[in-house]
């Protein structure tokens, strides 16, 4: 555990040279030049965005844009779903992935490899391919268009990787800790939820992280699986800005810088516990 909290803290922290940093800085300056062109363009009125004269920086910038997605109701609620919806994933997620990984990690049995395989296998498949499958099982159980639907289908494509992350941080965990657990008179739930889970925290944080960005964003399964009163708010963006042929960029960008700040705040709280995660997902030992 001490080298996973190592490598993470090289990751926060890496050791540079001058070039190297400059090097660094210029790639990250690269990478935000979307993001700044986004805001910028949030903050220009309609009738400017394609003017040729159009400068860098917003010269006289507008707040109308952000001021018209909190007087959409319907916007605000394609928010509150994806607040559930991504929220509900994140547990779920975390729960069950948590219970695989245990499993996985600290039992021997019959199929076990082949469980691991099965998750590897499914990565590859395309989701479209799977949004069939899915449509079909959910309206017979009589799920379609609730947030159910869209949380179980969401936690499908997440779960495989919370399982691996976890698993490989749950093989660093010394079987000795368990066997004092089970001398101390604890039970195997007991065990995972008192002593295991606790222990792995970051790697939990992650996985969670990882399921509610899925929810988050996604567009094509919310646009099929919602229904007009459970979708999120990609599908409300897409119905309420795009039209054929034209779109109102100005304000799809405000609504998209919206939609943006609840991951951005989430990921720079959590930021410490999510490259832990990472690190200690990707170190056994």
């Amino acid at each position: 555990m001490r080298r996973s909290r190592d490598i993470g803290e090289s990751i926060i922290r890496p050791h540079l040279s001058i070039p190297g940093r400059i090097l660094l800085l210029l790639l990250a300056l690269f990478g935000l030049l979307p993001i700044y062109w986004l805001t910028a363009t949030a903050f220009t009125k309609k009738e400017d965005v394609f003017a040729l004269d159009r400068p860098f920086f917003p010269v006289d910038p507008t707040i109308e844009n952000f001021v018209g997605f909190f007087q959409n109701d319907l916007l605000l609620k394609n928010l509150l779903n994806s607040v559930i919806v991504s929220t509900g994933t994140a547990v779920l997620a975390v729960l069950v992935g948590g219970l695989m990984a245990y499993s996985l990690s600290k039992f021997r049995y019959r199929g076990r490899n082949a469980i691991m395989f099965m998750f590897l296998i499914g990565q590859l498949i395309p989701g479209a391919l799977l949004l069939i499958s899915l449509y079909l099982m959910l309206s017979s159980a009589g799920l379609l268009y609730t947030y159910t639907a869209l949380i179980i289908s969401f936690t499908t494509f997440t779960l495989p990787l919370a399982v691996f992350l976890l698993k490989g941080i749950i093989d660093a965990l010394p079987d000795d800790i368990l066997e004092a657990a089970k001398v101390d008179g604890l039970s195997r739930t007991g065990t995972m939820f008192r002593i295991v889970f606790p222990l792995v925290v970051p790697g939990l944080i992650t996985a969670g992280m990882f399921a509610f960005m899925r929810g988050w964003s996604d567009l094509l399964f919310a646009l099929t699986l919602a229904g007009p009163d459970k979708q999120t708010l990609p599908a409300g963006l897409t119905q309420a800005f795009i039209r054929e042929g034209t779109a109102d960029w100005p304000a799809l960008m405000a609504a998209s810088l919206i939609t943006s700040l609840p991951l951005v705040i989430i990921f720079i709280l959590l930021q410490r516990y999510f490259v832990s995660g990472l690190a200690a997902g990707a170190v056994k030992g």
